[in-house]
């Protein structure tokens, strides 16, 4: 049995990207349909970390004054560079006048699906996108599977990939799920969550003789940390006393309140652009176009800033018949793509141990380290680009 549904824009995925572009979609007038794989309980039991940038916490607030980021999302102006035993704030505020906020991506998801739903919106879970069809005319196709196994035909004038890196549009765009710019770091991150009060009021990120931590913050008495490892590590062969040891080794100086350890998982580092993020009436957004190491906070940021470009550029076709903005998509979306492809490589390279670095490299990388937190200008820059740039 197969139903076939007709939309304007078809978005797949209910990430952050999917969920924001539906709103800007349909507040400037413009209907769509969004499917996604998960139930609504996964999608909003999908933990992950979450520092937004000014510009995303700006749009958020624009879309919904009473978003719980400002009540239940902790404001941090600066985070910290250590290293030689030191601490080095880089105070966001006081350099750029922008902060970030730690608010998890599960909240946004949270706000975001309430808020659609309560507005309207075609919004269906569990339903699995097989293919896209007929990018190259007016009427691509979205072919995809109910949970109840029904074939699902979503019809549109435009489909948008924002599921994530694993994206089925992601052939239709650029010939091949593969095709793209790919770069795999020889190192991950340890990661835990922990019962346990905060060990610092903003993140601090360390570079020791023993590697790379980071100590970051879920909650007040929740707490994310990471130290780099080897990717094929197993995330389950340390008792929580090596866990606690190895972190404090890296973070000298500092005396972290530990506790319960509740989760633990190993995060490889990858970067990734696809080598089109729009062809025909299709389009990428998120993971689905691009991935970035985590050290930069640049991930759900960035997918973002794909979606405001993109839902002006949308905006300007169906509703003003004008192609400029969406031929000059990829072109638009790329130059702040690879900006943040950079940014998140510089904050890698200078924070982390790569396996063949000798003593000049530990010197030279030291040396790095105090080229910025010695300079007004390097300052600023770390803290202009960690908060976001403007959106275009």
């Amino acid at each position: 049995m197969t139903t076939t549904t007709r939309t304007r824009v078809a978005i797949i995925g209910a990430g952050p990207a999917g969920l924001i572009l539906s709103q800007l979609l349909a507040d400037a007038g413009i209907e769509s349909v969004v499917i996604d794989n998960r139930s609504r309980e996964d999608v909003e039991q999908t933990i992950r970390a979450g520092i937004l940038e000014q510009g995303t916490v700006d749009l958020l607030t624009e879309i919904d004054p009473n978003t719980r980021v400002h009540t239940i999302g902790d404001r941090h102006d600066g985070i910290e560079l250590r290293f030689d035993g030191v601490g080095h704030r880089i105070d966001f505020h006081e350099l750029v006048g922008r902060s970030v906020w730690l608010y998890p991506q599960h909240e946004v998801l949270k706000d975001m699906l309430a808020l659609r739903l309560s507005q309207g919106q075609d919004l269906r879970f569990e339903v699995e996108a097989s293919r896209v069809e007929d990018v190259d005319t007016a009427r691509p196709r979205v072919i995809a599977t109910t949970a109840e196994g029904e074939e699902l035909i979503i019809e549109a004038d435009f489909v948008v990939g924002a599921d994530g890196s694993r994206s089925v549009v992601r052939p239709a765009v650029t010939g091949s799920s593969r095709n793209g710019y790919f770069r795999e770091y020889p190192f991950a991150w340890f990661g835990i969550l922990c019962e346990a009060p905060e060990s610092a009021p903003e993140l601090i990120y360390s570079n020791s003789e023993n590697g790379f931590a980071l100590i970051s913050q879920r909650s007040h008495d929740v707490q994310r940390m990471y130290f780099q490892c080897d990717p094929d590590a197993d995330p389950n062969a340390l008792s929580e006393a090596e866990i606690w040891d190895t972190l404090q080794s890296r973070v000298p100086g500092v005396t972290l309140n530990e506790g319960p350890i509740f989760q633990r998982d190993v995060l490889r580092f990858r970067s990734f652009v696809a080598s089109e993020l729009r062809h025909g009436s299709a389009a990428l957004v998120g993971d689905a176009a691009h991935t970035v190491p985590p050290t930069g906070a640049k991930g759900m940021n960035l997918a973002i800033a794909d979606v405001v470009l993109l839902a002006r550029a949308l905006r300007a076709l169906f509703n003003d018949r004008d192609p400029r903005l969406i031929d000059s998509y990829a072109d638009d979306a790329s130059k702040r793509v690879w900006k943040a492809q950079h940014f998140s490589w510089w904050m890698t390279s200078m924070l982390h141990q790569l396996p063949e670095h000798n003593e000049f490299d530990r010197r030279r990388q030291l040396g790095e380290l105090r080229a910025v937190t010695d300079s007004e200008a390097g300052r600023t820059y770390l803290a202009e680009a960690y908060t976001g740039w403007p959106f275009s």
